[in-house]
């Protein structure tokens, strides 16, 4: 699970715009990680099994643990470090997973601070194990896991037998939201802290940037077909 600004937050940059500004940000599930949950809660809710929430992240993290928590996993997990990349994160996930001995991983398709998409390929190369990208549903049918994932211009039927990894894309499922009885529950539910295993860097960021602002709208009018020609091609250059 990744914790993640929340999608409201103006985002600034520190450091020589090497890190981002957490001053003042309110910090959330990983949407695509929220729908993951709800849906490994779905599966044991059916089939029977326990939902662990694993997560790389430092001591202000934890509240936000504690929500998926409060949604109904089971137990937690804190790799005591901070995400770096996503092959540390994926790297420290794996010794979790194969610790534990989990038959099944659910992740989010991406993180959306980054959007990389990568957790889900690598854990699956670190564990040896099938992954199953950007996935639309996730059953247990017939002693395999069914998934149905997208792909250009469709949508992909797959069969896999346990262990898994696959992520989740939207249309999984609706998230749930925490009720009153959740979050008292959620208070006494085991929150595990362990250190990384490793302190490797793999990747290291120069310099973020925002996007450069929208430039204001023009109106051409609707007889003027020549001038709105002419802006798609020498201004915009979207035609040639």
């Amino acid at each position: 699970m990744s914790v993640v600004p929340d999608t409201t937050t103006k985002i600034t940059f520190t450091n020589n715009d090497t890190a981002l500004n957490t001053q003042g940000v309110q910090f959330i599930i990983n949407p695509y990680d929220e729908l993951s949950l709800t849906k490994a809660l779905e599966l044991t809710e059916k089939h029977g099994g326990t939902v662990t929430v694993a997560t790389v992240g430092l001591a202000d993290t934890d509240a936000v643990i504690r929500k998926a928590l409060a949604i109904g996993a089971h137990d937690a997990i804190r790799i005591n470090a901070e995400p770096r990349d996503a092959q540390f994160v994926a790297e420290q996930l794996s010794h979790i997973v194969k610790a534990n001995a989990y038959d099944l991983v659910l992740t989010g398709r991406e993180s959306i601070d980054y959007n990389g998409g990568q957790i889900c390929g690598l854990l699956g190369a670190y564990l040896d194990w099938p992954s199953v990208n950007v996935c639309t549903k996730v059953e247990f049918e017939n002693g395999q896991m069914a998934f149905e994932r997208d792909i250009d211009g469709g949508r992909q039927a797959v069969s896999v037998a346990l262990p898994v990894v696959a992520s989740s894309q939207k249309d999984l499922c609706e998230p749930r939201i925490p009720n009153m009885k959740g979050i008292m529950a959620a208070r006494t539910k085991p929150l595990q802290v362990v250190e990384a295993s490793s302190s490797a860097q793999v990747i290291t960021h120069q310099k973020f940037e925002n996007p450069p602002a929208k430039q204001a709208v023009k109106l051409i009018d609707a007889a003027n077909a020549g001038q709105l020609i002419d802006i798609l091609r020498n201004e915009a250059k979207i035609i040639a």
